[in-house]
C-alpha cells in the first residue's frame, strides 16, 4: 500500500473516531435530558392523580355548567 493511500486512510480514520466521539456524547446528553423529562412527567401523572382523587366527590370540572348560567 502506497504511503499516500495510508496517510488517507488514517486521515479518514481520525475524522470517522472524532465523528464518534461526537455523537456519543450527544447521546449521553439526550439520555439525560430524556430521563429528567420521564421524572417530570412521572410527577405530573403523580399530581394529577391526587388532584383527581381529592375531586371525587364534586362534578368534574367538564361537566359543569359555565359561571355565567
Amino acid at each position: 500500500m502506497s504511503d499516500v493511500r495510508l496517510t488517507d486512510l488514517e486521515i479518514q480514520h481520525a475524522h470517522l473516531a472524532r465523528t464518534v466521539d461526537e455523537l456519543n456524547d450527544v447521546v449521553a446528553r439526550q439520555a439525560g435530558e430524556i430521563e429528567a423529562l420521564r421524572r417530570h412527567v412521572d410527577m405530573l401523572i403523580a399530581r394529577l392523580a391526587s388532584d383527581e382523587a381529592a375531586s371525587a366527590g364534586s362534578i368534574p370540572l367538564a361537566d359543569q355548567p359555565p359561571p355565567h348560567w
